[in-house]
């Protein structure tokens, strides 16, 4: 019996055993077959730990390396040295993509200096109320800007603002050379103790943004952001042995943080280019042996629109950015090969940021449940009529269902913050939204409509209230409203986007009332807007009304305006189209509709 007893015994135990080899070999089928997104969202959770360990055993709460040589960066010692004597608080730099830029703001970095990063495209009011509204006391800029500087001269000297050029000669009085001095400045290295007081809530930089109303406001990026962001490109697998292709203006967050910030984590090198090319950018990338790119939506569409006969020879391996369309997505993939497209969603002042690391076409991220609630973000019912969430019989907001448009929301928490924007209070409260769940919380309103699907992908819409994207740029209804307005025959503006097929984004268009016995002028108006906007701001189409609808609140409404475009056959205001080669504003008609519906007319 005993024997029997052992024998079967046995037997059992290699019938439990093959049955749990069983199912552990059927496990990844099973796990693809009902949870297809098991693997990938357990390696980033554990990427997500894996940053915040990194995060805390910095020594220093800096982007700086703790580590540096005087053969590292003599030029940058150098420019640190001067920087010191000078004692600069919050710098403006207004430069274009160079080596100085770069060696500029890593001197000032040294010192712990909170520098401010200016558009290269502001012009005029939007110009000075960009140096004035950081309480910067010095200007570094360039020859090549050196006249828009020049033009507000007389303001900045008001405001007892120190301009420096970054030449050896420069003949306008009141701008002071900067070369010669950076020169004969000592080239020591800073020590720590510079920056060692930094702590995770320090000013690291000031990036500016439209946001969703106003002129341009400087966004502040504290310490423990900046570096929490710099390890966006080392946890997408970048290396020290990549090349980083960065043609994107500096000035803007994804260029300097996630391209040049990025790069100081990974050790990677970076090949910098002035400006975007369509044209230029293979060549560029099989010149330098390049293997990740950047981009923003519009950039991979000017890319695939390229033609070109050798667009498969080439070493990228990632491209890294946000706003790129579905359809768009897939074209690029299949014309320019086996490129890992990793898309993310974050704003500049924003305190959430989504990943779409499951590589789905057209996800700006991924919903996981363990994040959502260390985060505190949702989604939140939106009433885009009345522009303003929609809250219950109690108060509170109420969450969009899944698959439906919500608007995103971050709650405001010590891991979460959201710094606000540089003096400027009250626009910071605005980007505050309270009382959304239970009485006394504080969120941050991204101002974006978002939306889940029901495999906990998600998906950018729109966005709300006074702003649009166009080229990859937010840009301001009200600020654009105010430049319009400054014209002597305009009396009210409203500034809207609306879409055209196959861009992304909305572009520009102006609904205008003629101030009385005022008669338009297409030329003034040209002229007006290209010297007081960058080129994606501008409105691209004006309708000239006898009186703009409002709401019983006087908000200018836009819905209506929105939904009837461009088309002169539908609208029988007058409209008018911006007509680059004429330098001019020419009356809308069917043949130009037409010309711009069928891509003939460069938008």
């Amino acid at each position: 019996i005993s024997s029997v007893q052992c024998v079967l015994y046995l037997h059992c135990n290699v019938y439990i055993l093959s049955a749990l080899v069983a199912a552990v070999a059927i496990l990844p089928l099973l796990l693809k077959v009902y949870f297809p997104h098991f693997w990938s969202d357990c390696f980033n959770l554990v990427n997500v730990v894996w940053v915040v360990i990194k995060f805390a055993k910095r020594r220093i709460m800096s982007v700086l390396p703790s580590r540096q040589s005087k053969q590292q960066n003599r030029a940058g010692f150098k420019k640190a040295r001067w920087s010191e004597r000078r004692g600069h608080g919050c710098p403006v730099l207004f430069m274009g993509n160079e080596p100085a830029f770069v060696f500029c703001w890593l001197a000032l970095a040294k010192l712990g200096c909170t520098a401010a990063l200016l558009n290269t495209n502001i012009r005029a009011k939007s110009l000075l109320h960009c140096f004035n509204c950081c309480g910067a006391k010095v200007v570094i800029t360039t020859p090549e800007l050196g006249d828009a500087v020049s033009n507000v001269l007389p303001s900045l000297k008001e405001l007892s603002v120190t301009v420096f050029v970054l030449t050896k000669q420069w003949n306008t009085p009141g701008m002071k050379t900067l070369v010669d001095k950076i020169e004969e400045a000592p080239d020591e290295p800073i020590p720590l103790s510079a920056r060692s007081k930094a702590t995770f809530h320090s000013p690291a930089l000031y990036i500016y943004t439209s946001g969703t109303t106003g002129l341009p406001k400087p966004a502040v990026f504290n310490q423990g952001r900046l570096v929490s962001a710099m390890m966006l490109l080392s946890s997408n697998g970048v290396k020290q042995e990549d090349v980083v292709y960065i043609n994107l203006p500096l000035y803007h967050a994804t260029a300097f943080i996630l391209g040049f910030i990025g790069c100081i984590d990974t050790g990677s090198s970076i090949i910098l280019s002035r400006k975007f090319s369509a044209s230029q950018f293979w060549n560029d990338c099989r010149k330098h042996n390049v293997t990740v790119i950047q981009y923003i939506g519009e950039v991979l569409r000017y890319l695939w629109d390229q033609v070109t006969d050798n667009h498969v020879y080439h070493r990228v391996r990632l491209a890294v950015g946000s706003g790129v369309r579905a359809e768009v997505w897939k074209e690029f993939l299949n014309r320019f090969g086996n490129i890992k497209i990793q898309e993310f969603y974050e704003i500049t002042e924003g305190n959430v940021c989504f990943i779409n690391y499951a590589g789905k076409t057209g996800a700006i991220g991924r919903e996981i449940f363990i994040l959502k609630k260390l985060l505190y973000y949702a989604f939140i019912q939106y009433d885009t009529i009345k522009d303003e969430p929609v809250r219950d019989s109690n108060g509170f907001c109420i969450e969009a269902r899944r698959g439906e448009t919500g608007l995103l929301v971050c709650k405001i928490t010590k891991f979460t913050p959201f710094t606000g924007y540089a003096r400027n209070s009250h626009q910071t409260e605005k980007k505050k939204l309270y009382n959304v769940f239970q009485k006394g919380d504080v969120y941050f309103n991204t101002g974006d409509l978002l939306k889940v699907d029901k495999d906990n992908f998600i998906y950018f819409q729109d966005c709300v209230g006074d702003t649009f994207r166009w080229k990859g740029e937010n840009v301001s209804t009200t600020e654009v409203s105010d430049i319009l307005t400054m014209l002597d025959f305009i009396a009210e503006a409203n500034v809207y986007g609306v879409e055209i097929k196959g861009h992304e984004g909305r572009i520009g268009m102006a609904a205008v009332i003629l101030k009385e016995k005022q008669q338009f002028d297409g030329t003034q108006m040209f002229n007006h807007v290209a010297s007081y906007l960058p080129a994606y701001s501008r409105p691209r189409f004006l309708r000239i009304q006898d009186s703009l609808d409002i709401t019983g609140t006087f908000k200018q409404m836009k819905a209506k305006l929105v939904q009837e475009g461009f088309n002169s056959a539908v609208i029988q205001d007058p409209l008018y189209f911006l007509d680059e080669n004429k330098k001019s504003y020419v009356p809308m008609t069917q043949e130009i509709n037409n010309l711009i519906m069928s891509g003939n007319i460069k938008l």
